[in-house]
């Protein structure tokens, strides 16, 4: 079994700033899917996507309350290709008002950099060369 996509289903408080926000770390919009209680944020074009709903319609989908800001329910993690994108995505949310989810960790194969988005969402960029992960 293989998944053809992932859509990730996020609820905010708002649509507007938060298309505004993740425009601004660089990332497109797919408008086909993205309305005034909706946006679709690619991060990976015909692969993976996040939705941004709007907490009321985010609980059409849920009957399960949206968690508070406060609290973590997931968080995401997301791969790019060097540690200056790392860190110039987690700089221009920090600029954009995000906040710092944690220091960055550089494990010499690995790099990794966070925050926590404008409704608390928390995010793990990292990049990573495989090639030189130790050996166990």
């Amino acid at each position: 079994m293989k998944a053809n996509q992932i859509y990730v289903n996020l609820p905010v408080k708002d649509v507007q700033k938060t298309k505004e926000f993740w425009t601004r770390l660089g990332f497109a919009i797919n408008e086909q899917f993205s309305d005034d209680k909706a946006v679709c944020v690619v991060m990976k074009e015909d692969n993976i996507y996040i939705m941004f709903l709007t907490e009321e319609y985010f609980q059409t989908f849920s009957e399960r309350p949206v968690p508070k800001g406060d609290t973590t329910q997931v968080l995401v993690a997301i791969a790019l290709n060097s540690r200056e994108e790392v860190d110039q995505v987690v700089n221009t949310a920090l600029e954009n008002g995000a906040s710092q989810h944690e220091e960055p960790q550089d494990y010499g194969w690995m790099y990794q950099n966070s925050f926590w988005d404008l409704d608390g969402h928390g995010w793990n960029i990292t990049f990573a060369d495989i090639s030189q992960m130790p050996a166990e």
